[in-house]
Formats: structure tokens, C-alpha cells, sequence
């Protein structure tokens, strides 16, 4: 969450000329709602039921694309293992605690794993997450520092990384 996958992935899709999806702005979509709204009224089992069934959806087509997934989205139900099965390549967009925490701040509203967390706890949320996650993360192909980079220049060394 915060990383810049959105950012990202549609500079490299635009670089590529292939076609980008965001896996929030599909669940969206089929859903007809906001995700904000999913966790809201239907809870995040819900939400992580059909994140992964627009997941192996997505990822079945036989189509070149750029996907961005949600920070959590590696976490379950086996989604990093279908990802590295079916992908070329799976980039893991590492950042700092400080640097999400400043990315993230003045989102908070509109993010619901974060929304109700006080100023304050956010560091402390965000590394207890990012510890949980790593293990997830690190199975990536690739894992890029982003740490005082801008977009472009991240999108042209995962461009590099992937030949």
C-alpha cells in the first residue's frame, strides 16, 4: 500500500505499449462499488474471495498486460504462487516505513485498512504489515528499492530488469 504500483505499472505499460489493469480498479468494477464500501458492508473475507477470483482470472488470459495488485493481495490464498506460476515477472516495490508513512498520511480517508489508525500508530502499523507480508514479498522475481526515486526512473530500471 503506498508504493507506487498504480504509478508505475502504467508508466512500464505505456513504455511496453501493452495494456494496464489495476486489480482494485477490476474488483471495482465487477463489483460495482468502491472497495472502501466492499470492507465496509461485506468485510475483507468477502473482499479477499473475490480478489482472487478476479486474480486467476486476469492472469489466465492469454494477453500481455501490466498488473498492479493490492499491497495485500500476495498474502492470500495462495495469490503469490499463481502470480509467479503465471506471470513473467512478479516486482515486489520496496519503500521504507518513513517513506509510506509520508506517502500514506494524507490518504488515510480513503484507504479502510488505515483510515481508522491514529496519526501517531501509523509507523508502527505499517511495519508490523510489512513484517507479516515480507515473507510474501520476498518470493518476488524481482525486488526494486524505491526509496528517493521518482516513478519514471523505477519504471525504467524494472523495464531493464525485465529485458
Amino acid at each position: 500500500m503506498g508504493s507506487g504500483k498504480t504509478t508505475i505499472g502504467k508508466i512500464i505499460a505505456k513504455e511496453l505499449k501493452c495494456s494496464f489493469l489495476d486489480l482494485d480498479e477490476v474488483l471495482e468494477n465487477e463489483l460495482g462499488t468502491s472497495i472502501p464500501e466492499v470492507f465496509k458492508t461485506k468485510g475483507e473475507v468477502f473482499f479477499r474471495k473475490k480478489e482472487h477470483q478476479f486474480l486467476n482470472e486476469i492472469v489466465s488470459k492469454d494477453a500481455s498486460f501490466i498488473l498492479s495488485t493490492g499491497g495485500g493481495t500476495p498474502c492470500y490464498s495462495g495469490n503469490m504462487d499463481t502470480m509467479l506460476k503465471e506471470a513473467d515477472a512478479v516486482v515486489y516495490l520496496k519503500v521504507a516505513i518513513a517513506g509510506l508513512v509520508q506517502r500514506l498520511m494524507p490518504e488515510k480517508e480513503h484507504r479502510p485498512l488505515i483510515k481508522n489508525i491514529a496519526n501517531e500508530d501509523l509507523p508502527e502499523f505499517i511495519g508490523k504489515h510489512l513484517f507479516e507480508r515480507n515473507n510474501y514479498y520476498l518470493k518476488a522475481d524481482h525486488i526494486v528499492n524505491c526509496d528517493n526515486k521518482e516513478p519514471q526512473r523505477i519504471a525504467e530500471e524494472i523495464i531493464a530488469l525485465l529485458g
